[in-house]
């Protein structure tokens, strides 16, 4: 257990949660002093990239005993080695659609509160669909399937000049409110590092992105940071599937790109659970992976899901627009 004197800077730092009444889930992580946030932005590629090695100088606290506080429920967990904590459970009450507060606070030998995060949980209204969309290359330019161009472009701009694809925005905002008169959920499932997360909700607001729940790939150190944005494959695959039990009474529309495993990913969890999902939109970001993401597409088992290859998000839109997804 964590001795109080050891880590007096010690920060507990909470990631948006998600669930319904019976079904409640949180991550965080507890780490040796606060993480960097930044406040100020610039077009000074040093000092950008100065931030962005700052989020990858973090220490976790492995096997810390942290107590979570939901309304009048509480839970008790150990963090992982690498400073991971998740809590999974039932609340006593029906819980309102919107956001929730939640607590997470790190707990001495003795019991003693030593340090607190707060968080919130977002409980989606019961819209008819659901969304779960990569990051990078799909909405982000990020240059994955070329590594010197990709670190480039990570190291030497900040969250908010970094570019999303054109019409990408107005998209993303039509599907928000598909059919609907509440925003529709979103879930950003990327193989980018907890370590990013604020830099990502940053690009996300700063840019007028419907507003969801981050899932997220294993906190990485300053050592691991050219192996950034790299995930085994069933990862990805986990969160996804993940979101799915939780939310089994809607449809949803994956959205991903063909520089890495997405079509792959998509295919897996669209025979797995193919009366859950809708659509499948891949970005063709990869000329060379074409025929193969083409064929991955066509062998799906159920052939009532619809898809697109596309490589302007205005191609998206109209077929979005022809099957009565967006009007």
């Amino acid at each position: 257990m964590v001795k109080e004197s050891r880590y007096p800077n010690a920060a507990v730092k909470i990631y948006h949660g998600y669930g319904h009444t019976a079904d409640l889930v949180v991550y965080g992580h507890v780490l040796k002093e606060k993480s960097f946030t930044q406040k100020k932005y610039t077009d000074n590629p040093l000092k950008n990239i100065l931030n962005l090695l700052r989020l990858f100088f973090i220490s976790p606290i492995p096997n810390a005993k942290v107590k979570l506080d939901w309304q009048d429920q509480s839970f008790d967990a150990r963090t992982g080695s690498d400073g991971f904590f998740k809590f999974e459970w039932r609340s006593d009450h029906e819980v309102a659609a919107g956001w929730h507060e939640v607590k997470v606070h790190l707990l001495s030998e003795e019991e003693e509160i030593t340090a607190t995060g707060e968080g919130k949980i977002f409980i989606p209204e019961s819209t008819q669909y659901g969304f779960i969309s990569d990051i990078d290359d799909t909405v982000l330019i990020s240059h994955s399937g070329t590594t010197g161009k990709k670190l480039w472009s990570m190291l030497t701009k900040n969250p908010r000049s970094r570019k999303t694809f054109a019409d990408v925005v107005n998209y993303y905002q039509l599907l928000s409110f598909a059919h609907t008169g509440v925003p529709n959920p979103f879930f950003y499932v990327s193989s980018s590092e907890w370590n990013l997360y604020d830099y990502l909700n940053e690009f996300f607001k700063y840019n007028q992105l419907p507003k969801g729940v981050f899932l997220l790939n294993n906190i990485k150190k300053w050592t691991q940071l050219l192996k950034t944005g790299t995930t085994k494959h069933f990862g990805k695959l986990n969160r996804i599937e993940r979101v799915l039990l939780a939310f089994p009474k809607q449809q949803f529309i994956l959205l991903g790109d063909n520089s890495q495993s997405d079509p792959d990913i998509y295919k897996l969890i669209a025979d797995k659970y193919p009366h859950q999902i809708l659509a499948i939109y891949i970005r063709n970001i990869s000329s060379k992976k074409e025929p193969f993401t083409k064929e991955i597409l066509a062998s799906l088992n159920n052939h009532s899901i619809k898809t697109l290859l596309y490589k302007h998000t205005s191609e998206a839109i109209l077929h979005s627009r022809s099957i009565g997804l967006i009007s």
